[in-house]
């Protein structure tokens, strides 16, 4: 990394994390609800993975989004990852507050759907940046079996 770079890795990091952090603390009453009343799936990690797990997403998904912004003609790469990133923080608000949990899936897919376009826009411009993202698809993955099941047990 150039040493001018280091505030648009930092930016980058920080948009992720923080609007992460922001929309954890917005649905912080959903969240204890669902703790607490919602009937889960066998595999539903315990409460404390998830804030851990979302900032080593966010900032893996940071460093990739800030590489390639950096590289040669990779700021052209980056619309899907900013949809990716805006849905991504909506689901928490459908799923926790709105326990509206068909709808949350389905933009889960969508979802999805953008990360894979985004890990081949990246994939173009920089393959390390592609790679850092394949954490997050998986947890995307595994997000979805927990939120059908969630659905499932909850109806």
């Amino acid at each position: 990394m150039k040493k001018s770079n280091w505030k648009i890795y930092a930016l980058f990091i920080f948009i992720a994390v923080a609007g992460g952090a922001l929309v954890g603390f917005l649905n912080s009453e959903g969240t204890k609800e669902f703790s607490l009343y919602v009937n889960k799936p066998a595999l539903t990690p315990p409460a404390m993975v998830f804030p851990i797990a979302w900032t080593i997403l966010y900032t893996m998904m940071g460093i990739s989004a800030a590489m390639v912004y950096t590289s040669e003609g990779g700021r052209d790469n980056l619309f899907p990852y900013w949809l990716q990133l805006i849905f991504n923080y909506l689901w928490s608000f459908l799923f926790f507050g709105g326990k509206a949990y068909v709808m949350a899936f389905i933009l889960l897919l969508l979802i999805v759907f953008l990360v894979i376009i985004t890990i081949l826009n990246f994939r173009k411009v920089n393959k390390t940046a592609a790679w850092l993202l394949v954490p997050y698809l998986l947890w995307l993955i595994f997000a979805g079996y927990l939120n059908v099941g969630v659905w499932m047990l909850n109806r």
